[in-house]
């Protein structure tokens, strides 16, 4: 018997990679052959959700964003795009962002930002200003939103090599050279230190204790690649001395670090062990004492994309295998194996300011590729987390939007000139989700240890997330595959099982190529780069979370209702029950 994903590898193999070949008869017979199976061969997956089966509590990991950018926060489409984070569900959204002591104007660029909070007068006292940073942190609070505090980048003043100091960066020069005078180690440590306390002590006087007491204080960003040009032992005296800075202000700031990237790589992996030993076993640099202050663990996890045969392949697999890793290291320590783990930033490769104007590997960024890559993987830290462990408190998406930059360009962003982008309607779907996981078991699901491996290259991965709580049940369903090729539908089969109730409203919510999905409709227009107002409007409707039918009341027969749906390749649903 030959199955659907067979028949996929299949035609791939003979029409995608030795298309010249068809030139022969006998080899194009073949071709067209597959390709008729491969059109029929829809694939049948049976889902199975148990109500009464509890998996832990589905905490909302997912309601953690950021961007480099921090002077987007307060532009006009930025605080649209707040506002709409913010009304994703009761939890609380929190916000991370670079650039929140780099100097300058506060003129944003690509992968800058400034805040001018600290300068030096000409004999070298400390001038303290933080009016661009209330303004950040203001949009967030009336927002009921929550900064993560990142103390970066150096100050223009302190840096020991301060020249150059702001970056010229385009999309066009390598990356390498957005790493300047921002990025090294203070001349004073006393200085670094007091210039955490006051920041700290400032907060406290503007939004008070019990506000500054919720949020997350890191130290910096990536300091294991050229966000840092310091040693590890270097970064490990600026988180001592601005530890104990912010700590003096409010000893009860809950402080961390180190967000160091990808664990899964041996590099990476000896720098967060270092820091580690550092912070639990080690001399402090700013006090003497054995030991620092650390509240909570961060670490980052990408992906890779990759262009194969003139299509888009992506790296979910690599992105896993790093927070796999980053949870197995933590857990390793026993002094901090409890603390809250934030992935401070978790996406599918590493670059959110490099369109696919000059990054074509990027190309899955504005269609439903990003969705059905978002929904599998989440679902995947959940599993991931459960097996370790651990205590996962977030992961960031690192997404936000670009103002004044072109329509659907290709950047990695939740929304584009106001416009919300189909991946922003997956984060809808999260914020729909009960508190309580229950069970959900598919037959089209890829196990852990095999995703890990190779993530969803031989066959899709057809899956399922699933929830509850007093009222109803919500179950997130995907189908996912790491190339961006066509193929069919699939057909499934869900059955929920165990409802408390006899009548029951089911509503199904989708992404896909024809709901939620503002791109398409962008494209059907004629692609504008000035929309009118008829045409924004358009947009705008279509970047909200569509749904598939009316709600529609059902009875349960023994506490069971079957459902079936048909599912597009790289489509995500949600079925909603309610009684």
């Amino acid at each position: 018997m030959v199955l659907p994903f067979q028949v996929n590898v299949l035609y791939n193999a003979l029409v995608l990679k030795h298309p010249r070949k068809c030139q022969t008869t006998c080899f194009c017979g073949v071709a067209l052959l597959l390709a008729g199976l491969q059109a029929v061969c829809a694939q049948t997956v049976s889902i199975q959700v148990d109500a009464s089966k509890d998996m832990g509590p589905l905490r909302p990991v997912w309601s953690y964003f950021g961007y480099d950018e921090p002077n987007y926060t307060y532009m006009k489409d930025g605080k649209k795009l707040l506002s709409e984070l913010a009304a994703l569900s009761p939890a609380t959204v929190y916000v991370r962002t670079h650039n929140l002591l780099t100097t300058g104007d506060g003129t944003p660029a690509l992968k800058w930002g400034s805040t001018n909070a600290y300068t030096e007068d000409a004999a070298g006292n400390p001038r303290y200003d933080w009016t661009i940073i209330d303004r950040i942190i203001d949009t967030l609070m009336e927002r009921g939103m929550k900064p993560i505090v990142q103390l970066g980048f150096m100050p223009e003043a302190m840096s020991v090599k301060p020249k150059p100091y702001q970056h010229s960066w385009s999309q066009d020069k390598p990356y390498a050279d957005i790493f300047t005078g921002w990025a090294y180690p203070p001349k004073d440590y006393d200085k670094w230190r007091e210039l955490a306390y006051q920041w700290a002590k400032h907060s406290v006087d503007r939004y008070g204790r019990r506000e500054v007491e919720s949020w997350y204080w890191e130290v910096w960003n990536e300091p294991n690649i050229g966000y840092w040009r310091g040693t590890p032992e270097e970064y490990n005296k600026l988180y001592d001395y601005a530890v104990d800075g912010i700590k003096r202000a409010l000893s009860t700031a809950k402080v961390g670090g180190p967000h160091s990237t990808g664990p899964a790589s041996e590099g990476a992996a000896k720098f967060l062990h270092q820091f580690l030993q550092h912070v639990t076993r080690e001399k402090n640099h700013a006090t003497g004492r054995v030991g620092s202050p650390i509240d909570f663990v961060a670490f980052h996890a990408k992906g890779r994309p990759t262009v194969v045969d003139k299509h888009v392949q992506m790296g979910s697999n690599l992105q896993l295998r790093s927070i796999d890793k980053g949870f197995e290291i933590v857990v390793s320590y026993p002094e901090v194996k409890g603390l809250p783990i934030i992935i401070g930033e978790s996406d599918p490769e590493g670059c959110a300011a490099c369109s696919v104007r000059f990054n074509p590997q990027n190309a899955y960024r504005n269609g439903t590729m990003y969705p059905s890559y978002t929904a599998a993987t989440f679902a995947r830290k959940y599993d991931l987390a459960a097996r370790h462990k651990v205590n996962f408190e977030g992961a960031v998406t690192w997404a936000f939007e670009f103002e004044g930059q072109p329509y659907f360009d290709g950047y990695r962003d939740l929304a584009t000139n106001g416009i919300d982008k189909p991946v922003l309607n997956v984060f809808r779907m999260l914020g729909m989700m009960g508190p309580q996981r229950i069970e959900a078991r598919s037959t089209g699901m890829i196990e852990l240890d095999s995703f890990l491996k190779e993530g969803a290259r031989s066959r899709p991965d057809i899956g399922a997330l699933a929830s509850r709580d007093e009222r109803g049940v919500t179950i997130m369903i995907w189908n996912y595959h790491d190339d961006d090729l066509p193929a069919p539908a699939a057909d499934v089969e869900l059955t929920i099982s165990a409802l408390p109730s006899k009548r029951i409203m089911t509503q199904q919510y989708r992404v896909d190529g024809e709901h939620g999905n503002s791109y398409e409709v962008w494209k059907k227009m004629g692609a504008p780069q000035k929309p009118s107002e008829e045409q924004y409007a358009q947009l705008e409707r279509a970047g909200q979370l569509d749904t598939v039918g009316s709600p529609e009341w059902r009875n349960s027969s023994d506490g069971k209702i079957p459902l079936r749906i048909k599912l597009p390749r790289q489509g995500v649903a949600l079925v909603k029950l309610v009684w």
